[in-house]
């Protein structure tokens, strides 16, 4: 059964602090159509810029995501996205009238709790999933980086976090679906080390730095002299390390939260790839380069795919729509130099034609007759008369015309044709055909594999007319 995409009923707004620009801001969840996906668009930006929520978009992962398109940007943008594929929401508009989101408690869990109370609906477009088909993995050896995608048909996360600290020790955080992300994953808050919160507070990087957003790990000692800097720097009367090694401003929500929220991260920087994934995403000490750099590998993925679906696969058994003898009839090609087997498929705007490439051809006995592989630029010439089909198939007799080629551009041999293969060529029309000139993009394929693409431009030719 097909699930439809889904999005929010009325828009939904909150309000709150950047974490490192300490701006008020305010956030609006719009309802927006099928297959529009997530996009933030920046009201207090001239021209309102709408930044697309793209793994290519982003630009900054120091400390959280930052997108930026059309010359604008967003920063955290991590905690935001989470919530979104955590209530399986497709399609949202983002209104903000600031650089970066609000930080709220340092979680997603009062994003959640807004969408939620806003209500979804569902709309007619199905939802099209990443199906993960085989293993894909990331690594970052230096950083002790580890990341693997495997298929599965549900989405599942296990996340381990290893810092070297006797606080925090090795800690692991899973889920099976994500379903369960809203109980167990949404209302897990930041994390950092001591010496990085007085770092950046010494060079003024977490202007809306609060200890009610964020879990603080003493990771050093500490003595009261520091403590009650701390305290009168977060307007607080007193501070301690509690025993579990934090600040003792919070209570920790689960014994492994920091590992918690490292999935959260994780959740909110893959939804960049631009669709929802099925498969188990297992992390070791995943961070949000890495992140990144692991949903950019994805996508390139999706997006190799994708192309290929675009390319159908034909049956060399069908019935032509010519075979060799009519070729002949429209080609003045003939032995040794007829290219063209079968033409299989004939439009106004494309062919698919075939060639049988078996050892019996001349050619053999010459190009690597102990490694025979059929030359690329015959593999052209079979696409160009494969072509000239189709520009000959638009004039009233095409026994009288010949097509001339003009121009070879963008060739590429991607693999190897050796004798048993049958090449399937398909040409396309690039634009209509103008004063006797075809223009068209061409490409090879045996079986599912591409080993030839090329773009052709030809012209249409009259000979002498028969008697």
């Amino acid at each position: 059964m097909n699930v439809k995409q889904r999005t929010i009923k009325s828009p939904v707004s909150v309000s709150g602090t950047g974490l490192h620009t300490g701006e008020k801001v305010t956030m609006t969840f719009n309802p927006a159509p099928e297959n529009h996906g997530y996009k933030f668009r920046r009201v207090d930006v001239e021209g309102q810029p709408v930044i697309d929520a793209d793994v290519d978009n982003v630009t900054d992962t120091s400390r959280g995501t930052t997108i930026s398109q059309n010359g604008a940007s967003v920063s955290t943008v991590e905690h935001v996205l989470a919530a979104l594929v955590g209530l399986e929401i497709d399609n949202v508009l983002i209104d903000l009238d600031g650089p970066e989101t609000p930080i709220m408690d340092g979680s997603a869990i009062e994003f959640v709790n807004a969408l939620t109370g806003g209500g979804f609906v569902e709309q007619e477009a199905d939802r099209e999933y990443y199906h993960i088909t085989h293993n894909i993995h990331y690594t970052e050896a230096d950083r002790k980086v580890e990341m693997v995608a495997m298929p599965l048909d549900d989405y599942r996360f296990t996340c381990m976090v290893d810092y070297n600290s006797d606080v925090l020790g090795s800690q692991h955080a899973s889920i099976s679906t994500i379903n369960e992300f809203t109980k167990e994953i949404a209302s897990c808050r930041t994390f950092c080390f001591l010496h990085e919160l007085e770092m950046l507070l010494k060079h003024n990087l977490i202007k809306g730095g609060d200890l009610n957003n964020a879990i603080v790990v003493v990771d050093k000692q500490v003595d009261e002299e520091e403590l009650a800097h701390l305290a009168k720097l977060f307007n607080r009367k007193d501070i301690k390390v509690a025993p579990q090694g934090i600040l003792n401003n919070i209570e920790l929500r689960h014994q492994n939260e920091p590992a918690r929220h490292k999935l959260l991260d994780m959740i909110g920087d893959l939804a960049l790839v631009g669709v929802p994934l099925k498969g188990h995403i297992m992390a070791a000490r995943p961070g949000h380069a890495a992140n990144i750099a692991f949903g950019k590998k994805i996508k390139a993925l999706i997006k190799k795919e994708r192309s290929k679906k675009h390319l159908k696969v034909y049956d060399p058994n069908m019935k032509p729509v010519y075979d060799t003898v009519q070729i002949m009839n429209i080609l003045p090609h003939r032995q040794p130099f007829l290219m063209v087997d079968k033409i299989l498929e004939l439009t106004k705007t494309h062919v698919v034609g075939l060639k049988n490439v078996t050892m019996n051809e001349d050619l053999f006995m010459g190009h690597f007759p102990d490694a025979p592989l059929f030359p690329g630029v015959l593999q052209i010439e079979a696409m160009a008369q494969t072509g000239g089909i189709l520009v000959l198939n638009t004039v009233p007799d095409p026994e009288n015309y010949i097509t001339l080629f003009l121009k070879i551009e963008n060739a590429r041999f991607k693999d190897k044709v050796t004798p048993g293969d049958t090449v399937i060529f398909r040409c396309d029309l690039i634009a209509p055909i103008r004063r006797g000139i075809a223009q068209m993009k061409g490409v090879g394929m045996v079986g599912e594999r591409v080993v030839v693409e090329a773009e052709l431009m030809a012209q249409i030719v009259k000979t002498k007319n028969k008697e």
